[in-house]
C-alpha cells in the first residue's frame, strides 16, 4: 500500500487561487494595521480555503511491474569460426538462468542469423529493436548481447534508440590472425579469345613479416595456374576467355600462417564470353536447290562473317575452257586451306568433292583441315550423292576425322527424318518441334534422298529409311565434325508438306559446332535460386553418376539426380551458407555463389570489441571478452548510477508499477471544517471584546 494527499477542489483552480491571493492580502493588511484578532480571522480564512481545496488521503494499491531485459546471441555465419557458437550458447545459458532467478526482470531472447541471399551482415541492432519492440521504454532494463563484434548495423553516433545500458559480450579471442581475399573489380563481358581483367587485394590480418602470397585460378573447375601477389596491395590478373556464354572463374588464396577460416578465402567470378564475329568458311560444290538454304540461315545472323565460294562447273561437264576463264576471280585454295584457315570457326562444305573447283586442292590441304580439326575446329559435311562416288572427299586426308564412311549407296525413296534414341537426348535434336516422341510419327514434310554410310564413330542423332544414318556429330580430339547425309533439307525450308524445324536445327547445329556451352551434351551446371541449389546434368550416358555438393563451410552433401527427359538429370539442395559452392561427378566440376562477391559477413572474421565500444559507452553500459572474464555477475542499478564494474554488470531497475485499486478519504471533512469555522470565528470575536 502506498499513502499520498491530494486535492479535489470543490472550485475551478483559477477561482481558487485568487482566493488565496485575496485572503493572503487581507490577512497581510490585517497584521500592517495592527487590528485586533488578525491571526485569528487569517485562521478562519485558512479553514475555508482548505475545505474549498477538499484535500483527500489517497491509498493506492500498487503491483511492481517486471523490468525488461533483451538477451541477443549472435547465430550469424562468423559465429560458427572456431569455437565461438558454443561458447556463445554456453554464455548464454548461464545468463539466462541468473536472469531467470530474478523475478523482477523480464527476459526476451533473440538471435541474429545470417538471411540468404542477401549482404547485409550482422544485424545485431535490428534484432535489439525487434525483442524490445512492445516493450515500453521505461520498463527497459538493459541489452545484453553475445557477439564475436563484427557488427553492420552501428548506429551513428548520439543515435542509439536504446535508453538503457548496453553490455557486449564477445566470443572469441584477442589478436586473432586471418588471410581475406577481396575482389575490387571484374569483367562482366569479354569478348571471346580476350582476356578479361580482374583487380583484387589479399590481406593478411595479423601477420607479420610476410609479403607476397599465392593464389590458384580454376576456370569452370579447371586448374588455370597460380599468381603470387603482393599482400596488403591491388594487384591486376588477366584471365583469357576460351567460349562463349558464361566462364566461371574461381579465385582461391592459398592458406596463411594462421587462418580462421578459409571462406573468406575464395571468390567465383561469373564473366561471359562474348563472340566478336564469328568467320564462317561455305564452299558449295555446285549450285543446287539446298545451296540458298546455308547461305541465308548464316547471313541473317548478324554476328556471322559469311565468306561463300560457289564451284560453278559441275566434275560430270567435259569442255576446253581453260581453268583461268572459269570464274572470275581465281579459288584462293592456299589463303583459304593453308593461310587463314585458323581463322574461321566453322568450315562448311556443302555437296562437294574432288573435282571442279575443288581438284585443285593439294591433298596436303585436306590434311591441313584435318589438322585443324583435330586442334579445335568445326567442319560440317552436307553431302548429296557427290559422297558415294570415286570422287568423295571421303577418298582425301579428311577420313581421318569423318564419323561415317559411304557404302557408295544412294537411296532415292520418300522418308521422313527421324530423331534416334541419343538424338533425344543430344541439345541439337532434343524438343525439335513436331518430333517423334512417344513412337508417333514425326509431323514433318517427307525427303527422298539419303547417302549410305556406316557410322564409324559418333553419335546418330536423326535418322533415314531402314535407320540408315541422317546426322552424325562427332567430337574428333578439341574439334567436332557433323555430317549431314542428306541434300534434301531445303524441302522443309520451301515447307514442302508442312515443311519441318529447319532454321531450329540448322541454328543448333552450326551453334553445337562452335562450342555454345549451352549445347553441350556434357555439361554440369548450379544456380542459385530462393535459397535452393538446383542441379543439373547434361549427358548422353544411360545413368547420371551422383553428385558432391561442398558447402563454403567445408561440409559435404551427396546429390543422386533424377531423370526429368532423356539426356537431363536434376537435383536441389539448400543453399544455407553464403559463399562458394562446388560440384563434382568425378568428371566434371561446376562452381556457383551464393551471395555478392565479398559478402559483408566474412569481409573480416577475426573477435573485436572495437565495434561496439562506442555504442555500449554511451548507453552506460561496456564490453568484456567472454575469454578474459566469463559470464560476469548481474546486479540491479538505481537510474543515473554505474552500470558496470569489475566482474558484474548492471542492469537498471525502474521502478515502474501499475495500480489495482484507490482509495480516497477526505483530510478535512464538511463537519469538521465548520466546526473548525465557527470556533475561529468565536475566538475572533472574544479576542476583539477585549
Amino acid at each position: 500500500m502506498h499513502d499520498s494527499i491530494d486535492f479535489a477542489p470543490h472550485v475551478s483552480l483559477a477561482l481558487l487561487g485568487l482566493l488565496i491571493a485575496a485572503a493572503a492580502v487581507v490577512t497581510a493588511a490585517a497584521f500592517a494595521l495592527r487590528a485586533p484578532a488578525a491571526w485569528a480571522r487569517g485562521l478562519a480564512l485558512a479553514i475555508v480555503l482548505l475545505a474549498l481545496a477538499n484535500p483527500l488521503i489517497v491509498r493506492e494499491a500498487r503491483q511492481d511491474l517486471p523490468d525488461v531485459v533483451a538477451l541477443v546471441v549472435d547465430h550469424s555465419q562468423s559465429m560458427d569460426v572456431r569455437d565461438r557458437r558454443l561458447q556463445a550458447d554456453r554464455a548464454a545459458e548461464q545468463l539466462r538462468k541468473r536472469l531467470a532467478s530474478d523475478k523482477s526482470l523480464e527476459v526476451r531472447r533473440a538471435e541474429v542469423t545470417t538471411r540468404r541471399g542477401d549482404d547485409t551482415g550482422t544485424q545485431l541492432f535490428a534484432a535489439i529493436q525487434s525483442a524490445l519492440a512492445t516493450a515500453p521504454p521505461e520498463r527497459v532494463a538493459g541489452v545484453i548481447a553475445i557477439t564475436d563484434g563484427e557488427v553492420h548495423d552501428t548506429p551513428a553516433k548520439g543515435k542509439l534508440a536504446i535508453n538503457a545500458p548496453l553490455h557486449a559480450m564477445i566470443a572469441g579471442r584477442h589478436d586473432e590472425r586471418d588471410r581475406k581475399l577481396t575482389i575490387v573489380s571484374a569483367s562482366r563481358f569479354t569478348i571471346v579469345g580476350q582476356d578479361a581483367e580482374i583487380t583484387l587485394r589479399e590481406d593478411d590480418f595479423g601477420a607479420q613479416g610476410q609479403s607476397t602470397a599465392d593464389i590458384i585460378l580454376r576456370i569452370d573447375g579447371v586448374y588455370a595456374g597460380t599468381r603470387e601477389i603482393q599482400l596488403g596491395k591491388t594487384a591486376l590478373l588477366h584471365v583469357p576467355i576460351t567460349h562463349a556464354g558464361e566462364n566461371v572463374l574461381e579465385i582461391e588464396a592459398k592458406p596463411g600462417s594462421a587462418e580462421l577460416t578459409l571462406e573468406n578465402n575464395r571468390a567465383v567470378i561469373p564473366i561471359t564470353g562474348v563472340r566478336d564475329r564469328l568467320r564462317v568458311l561455305l564452299v558449295s560444290g555446285e549450285p543446287h536447290a539446298g545451296e540458298r538454304v546455308w547461305r541465308s540461315l548464316l547471313k541473317a545472323d548478324p554476328s556471322v562473317d559469311l565468306i561463300h565460294f560457289t564451284i560453278l562447273r559441275p566434275p560430270d561437264k567435259q569442255d576446253a575452257t581453260p581453268i583461268t576463264e572459269l570464274s572470275l576471280i581465281a579459288f584462293p585454295t592456299r589463303e583459304l586451306f593453308v593461310q587463314k584457315l585458323n581463322q574461321f570457326d566453322l568450315v562448311i562444305f556443302d555437296r562437294c568433292n574432288t573435282g571442279g573447283g575443288l581438284s585443285l586442292i593439294p591433298l596436303a590441304y585436306f590434311e591441313n583441315i584435318a589438322r585443324y580439326v583435330e586442334n579445335g575446329g568445326a567442319l560440317l559435311i552436307a553431302s548429296g550423292p557427290e559422297f558415294a562416288d570415286q570422287l568423295s572427299i571421303y577418298r582425301t586426308p579428311l577420313a581421318a576425322v569423318l564419323p561415317a564412311q559411304p557404302t557408295g549407296d544412294v537411296i532415292t525413296q520418300p522418308f521422313k527424318p527421324l530423331v534416334t534414341d541419343a538424338g533425344f537426348a543430344h541439345p541439337v535434336t532434343r524438343d525439335l518441334p513436331g518430333a517423334n516422341s512417344g513412337g508417333k510419327t514425326p509431323g514433318w514434310g517427307r525427303w527422298f534422298r539419303i547417302v549410305g554410310t556406316s557410322k564409324v564413330s559418333g553419335e546418330t542423332v536423326m535418322a533415314g529409311p531402314d535407320n540408315r544414318p541422317l546426322l552424325v556429330l562427332d567430337r574428333v580430339k578439341k574439334g567436332r565434325v557433323a555430317e549431314f547425309l542428306s541434300d534434301q533439307e531445303w524441302l522443309w525450308a520451301r515447307g514442302f508438306e508442312g515443311g519441318g524445324p529447319q532454321a531450329e536445327l540448322l541454328r543448333r547445329l552450326a551453334h553445337w559446332l562452335m562450342k555454345e556451352p549451352e549445347l553441350e551434351e556434357e555439361r554440369l551446371s548450379a544456380t542459385i535460386i530462393n535459397g535452393q541449389i538446383a542441379v543439373e546434368r547434361h549427358t548422353m550416358a544411360p545413368q547420371a553418376k551422383p553428385v558432391t555438393l561442398t558447402y563454403p563451410s567445408g561440409r559435404k552433401l551427396t546429390l543422386d539426380l533424377r531423370r526429368v527427359e532423356p539426356g537431363v538429370w536434376r537435383a536441389s539442395a539448400n543453399a544455407t551458407e553464403l559463399g562458394l559452392y562446388r560440384l563434382t561427378d568425378g568428371t566434371l566440376n561446376a562452381v556457383t555463389a551464393a551471395g555478392p562477391l565479398n559478402p559483408k559477413e566474412v569481409a573480416d572474421m577475426r573477435a573485436t570489441d572495437a565495434i561496439l565500444k562506442g555504442p555500449a559507452e554511451a548507453s552506460g553500459g561496456s564490453v568484456l571478452w567472454l575469454a578474459d572474464v566469463g559470464v560476469p555477475d548481474i546486479r540491479r542499478v538505481d537510474p543515473g548510477d554505474t552500470a558496470s564494474g569489475n566482474g558484474w554488470i548492471g542492469l537498471r531497475r525502474n521502478h515502474v508499477y501499475r495500480t489495482t485499486s484507490v482509495e480516497q478519504t477526505p483530510l478535512l471533512p464538511p463537519w469538521l471544517a465548520l466546526v473548525l469555522l465557527i470556533g475561529t470565528l468565536l475566538l475572533a470575536w472574544r479576542l476583539e471584546s477585549r
